[in-house]
Parts: structure tokens; sequence; C-alpha cells
């Protein structure tokens, strides 16, 4: 009698070496194993989890706030003292780690699915622990430095929560297909059963989550209230350096119903436009008056103040990426830019035929027009020749400014004589759309008009105008101006649970085909060219068991 090694065959699994190999650096076939996996690995693929959510949640915020980075900028340049764009080394880092750990992601649920061991490779640790860190002091950072910023997260998912719930059930329909194949292609155990519960908990959650959100924009169509009135914010300082005549032309050229500018007085009694406390960002005092750089803007007069350039700073900062759009016309026009008076651009306004928006600094005490702001503002309004009841007024620091998450509803009187006469109202923190109904009515009916700030995006725009906002100021009256309608307007009125129970189905199915099979016929059967997941793990137990046949 002869013993005769049986005839063994082992395909090669390209898609298995390619997962393991990248996760775990096991390249060798030797090196797989389809046991399970050990509780400090398991340790690990959680880590792993929590990061990919964690980045997820992370790239969301910095999506939504590309409305206000600007805003991150000058919060940066207050602090330090120095203007520089933050926000562009910021995405760049998070899109790499966000890459990184979700492709990790990815593979370790294929290992899963395959049922292999998760063995993460030691320099995959080291990536996803730095990726952890680096994203975790990034939110404490911008909690310390940009904290009322987690607010528009709440604004956002006010437009995104429902085709964020379309991709949430897209993907725990994907998920199920790796969900049943680790639990019905494997042996019975406890963890199996962990795993399923946790899956259809998901689920379940998934299909509740419409019950914690409220969308404005779902809503019937006749109910759409009129367009909100866009503001230019500082002009259109997208489109040329802000508080100068060019901005505010521009803004007007871009069809905005007023323009908003922030407004100071020099020490000779010349209301000037200007944002900053000092002229350091916005000119090139640093150059003209270096010892005085960091002085009050007020403090300099009117003959000093008009001497510096306003301009040049916004070609060479480019502070909103738009500068390359620009034409050599427009840049020529732009260096060449003054600070503007408040006497020049209400002129502007009113040759225009439109309105405008000023937000008053009281000069700091000891300031020799600190008694007499009022006065020359008045006098300015009236000197510029346009008629009152278009002009609006508010006082910087006012306390009756009701803020709304980044956002802020702003009370503007509309009486002669720019008196300042505020509507009562609370501070609250919150970015609920009730909540600026009810402040529209309360200031209507105190002759107060209501704006909110800043809306630079079309989603932002489109949630204002569902929620019945009157007027939004905007650095980006360009952007609005397209938008003619809500981005996406819905009347309020399963088939997913059919793919998943098919997945489950599916793989029942195969595992059950899967039991016929014995170790002959997987040795009659193994040059076949095209054999499935399941014959393919038994043939390879077998050659790794040393079954042996014998013949006679």
């Amino acid at each position: 009698m002869v013993k005769h090694q049986p005839l063994q065959v082992y395909e090669k699994q390209i898609l298995l070496s390619f997962v393991t190999g990248l996760y775990g650096c096991r390249w060798k076939r030797y090196q797989r194993s389809q046991d399970e996996s050990s509780k400090w690995e398991c340790v690990w693929f959680m880590i792993l989890c929590s990061s990919f959510l964690l980045l997820l949640s992370w790239v969301y915020f910095w999506f939504v706030a590309q409305n206000d980075f600007n805003e991150f900028n000058w919060s940066i340049y207050n602090r330090s003292g120095e203007w520089m764009d933050e926000t562009l080394p910021i995405i760049l880092s998070t899109a790499v780690g966000f890459s990184y750990v979700t492709f990790l992601m990815i593979l370790a649920l294929f290992h899963v699915s395959l049922g292999q061991q998760l063995n993460l490779f030691w320099l995959h640790k080291v990536g996803v622990s730095a990726a952890l860190l680096s994203t975790l002091s990034g939110v404490l950072s911008v909690d310390d430095i940009w904290g009322e910023e987690w607010h528009i997260l709440r604004v956002s998912l006010q437009s995104t929560a429902p085709f964020l719930h379309i991709l949430a059930l897209a993907s725990v329909t994907a998920l199920s297909w790796f969900v049943a194949g680790y639990v019905i292609g494997r042996e019975r155990s406890n963890l199996q059963g962990t795993v399923m519960l946790l899956y259809f908990i998901l689920v379940f959650l998934v299909y509740l989550a419409p019950l914690m959100f409220t969308c404005p924009c779902i809503m019937d169509r006749h109910r759409l209230k009129a367009r909100p009135a866009v503001i230019g914010r500082r002009g259109a300082p997208m489109l040329a350096p802000e508080n100068t005549l060019m901005s505010f032309s521009r803004a007007l050229q871009q069809g905005t119903s007023s323009v908003e500018a922030d407004v100071s007085i020099s020490v000779d009694g010349v209301p000037f436009l200007m944002r900053d406390h000092t002229l350091r960002r916005t000119t090139d005092v640093g150059q003209i008056f270096p010892d005085r750089q960091f002085s009050e803007a007020s403090f300099f007069n009117w003959t000093e103040i008009r001497s510096l350039n306003a301009g040049q700073w916004f070609l060479k900062s480019d502070p909103y990426w738009t500068v390359q759009a620009l034409t050599a016309r427009d840049r020529s026009k732009i260096s060449n830019q003054t600070v503007c008076s408040l006497v020049e651009m209400l002129r502007l306004v009113a040759r225009s035929n439109s309105s405008a928006l000023i937000n008053i600094r009281k000069p700091p005490s000891g300031h020799p027009r600190y008694q007499n702001w009022f006065m020359d503002t008045l006098w300015a309004v009236q000197k510029s020749g346009i008629s009152q009841k278009r002009v609006r007024t508010n006082v910087k620091r006012n306390p009756q400014v009701l803020k709304i998450g980044p956002f802020y509803l702003k009370p503007q009187c509309e009486k002669r004589g720019l008196q300042r006469r505020f509507a009562t109202a609370e501070t609250r923190h919150t970015s609920s759309p009730s909540l600026e109904q009810a402040s529209r009515q309360e200031y209507l009916a105190n002759n107060v008009s209501v704006t909110v700030y800043p809306v630079n995006k079309a989603w932002l725009y489109s949630i204002m105008w569902c929620s019945g906002v009157p007027s939004v100021s905007s650095d980006a009256p360009q952007v609005l101006r397209k938008v003619s309608y809500p981005i996406w307007l819905m009347v309020n009125n399963v088939v997913n649970l059919y793919i998943i129970k098919f997945c489950f189905i599916d793989h029942r199915w195969r595992m059950s085909d899967a039991q016929h099979c014995n170790a002959e016929w997987i040795v009659l059967n193994a040059v076949r060219c095209h054999s499935n997941r399941d014959v393919n793990v038994m043939k390879e137990k077998l050659l790794f068991s040393g079954h042996t046949g014998e013949g006679e």
C-alpha cells in the first residue's frame, strides 16, 4: 500500500494579500491568521474608529466654518498682532490625517469581512496616535481662540441634516455586508452577538435621527417669505480692500440694498472708516509713522490718516484668496486706495439711491472729541446730503445686540438725527430659527430692523431665507447675488432595510452552500479558476492542517 499526498492547489488571493499587507505588514500567507483578534488589537481598532469619527467631525466643522475664515484669522491677529492665514495649514493637515485614517478604517473593515485577525502595524499605530492627538489639540485651541464658532455646527445641521441622514442610511446599509460576513461566516461566539446587537442599535438610532433636528427649509413653498436683503459688510471685501470707496462701489454694483461700515472719529473730528483699533493691518502706517503704528487709530488727525495707503495690504495678504482672480486694472486701482471718510461713503450711497448702516465706535476716554462724537457723526451725515431716513446706526459694544451662535442680530434704529433708541432684548446663545422669528416680531413692533451677520455662503443664506430673516450682512455679496432661490426646499411629508436583509440572506445562503463541500470535493475541484471565498478558506485550512488521504 502506497500513501500519496493529495493534490493541493493554492489559489493566490491578491485582495487578501493587499489588505493584510497594507494594514499589518503581513504579506506572506503563513503570516496571516483567522484566529480571534487579541484584546489589545481590539483596543487599537476602537482607537482607530474613534480617530476616524473625530476627524470626520473635524473635517465637517472646517467645511461649514468657511463662512467665517476671515473672522478666525482676525481673531488670531488680535492675539498675535501679526496677520497670518492660519486656515490653510489647518485644512491641509486635516485633509492628510483624515485621508490616512479613513484608508486604515477601510482596510480594517475588510479584515473583519474576510475573517482575518486584526493586527495593526506598529508604524500605523504611531500615525493614528499622532492624528488623534493633533486633532484633539486643534479642538482645544479652537475652543480657546474661537469658541463661539462651535455654534456653526448647530446652524449648519439645519441645512445639511437631511443629506447627512441619507448618507448615514447609505453607510449603515453598506456596513451590513461586512457585519453579515463576520457574523454568519464564522463560528458562533459571544463577540458575534455583541457586534450584531451594536449594529442593529446603530440602525435604530439612524432611523430615529430625524426626530432630533429641525430644518427650516422643509416647508410648503407658498410659505416662503421674501428674499432677504443683502447688505455689503464693509463693502465687498472679497473684491476690494474693506472700508474703502472701491469696496463700497463694488458692493453696490453687486446689487446690495445697503452697505455697512465701521466708523471711528479722528482727533480733529472727522469720522473715517476703520474696523481695527489700530491702523497696522489695513494701512502702511508702519512705514509712514513707524513710531505710532501701535497707537489708537482715532488719535491720528485726518491729514495723517489720508496720507496712508489702504490697498497694498490687500494685495499682499490676500485675506479671502481672491487676488489671483482680479484683473491687472483692478490691482492697480486697489494699490492706490486710501482710507475712506464717512462723508465720501455716504455721498456714494446717495448717488446710488441706496442706504447705509454705520457701526459707530465711541472714542476712548481722553480723546479730544470724546464729548462731541455724536455731533461729528451727525455733521458728516448732513454734509453728505443723504436723507437721514436712509442711514441706520449701531453703536459698537451695544449690550442689546442679540447673539445667535456665531451670528448677531443687530437692531438698528431708523430715527432722524441718529437717535439711538434700541428695543430691549435678552441676550441668548442659540441658533434656533424660532428665536429669529420672535425677535423679528418684537423689533418690528418697535420700528427696529433686524440684520443677521456674517452670511457669506449660499447654504447659510438659504437657511436665513427659509427662517424669514429680513436682511443679512455679508462679506460676499457677489456670491449671494447668484442665489435666486433657496438651494433646496423640501415638502414635509424603506428601501435600505430590504438591502440589509438581502445582505444577511445572501451570506447565509453562501455559507449553507459551503457546508456541503467536503475535503475530497475540494481536492477534486481545486483547479477551478473561480471558486468562492468559502471554498478558498477551507482549502487553506486543509493545507495548514496537513490533512492527507490514502489511496490503493
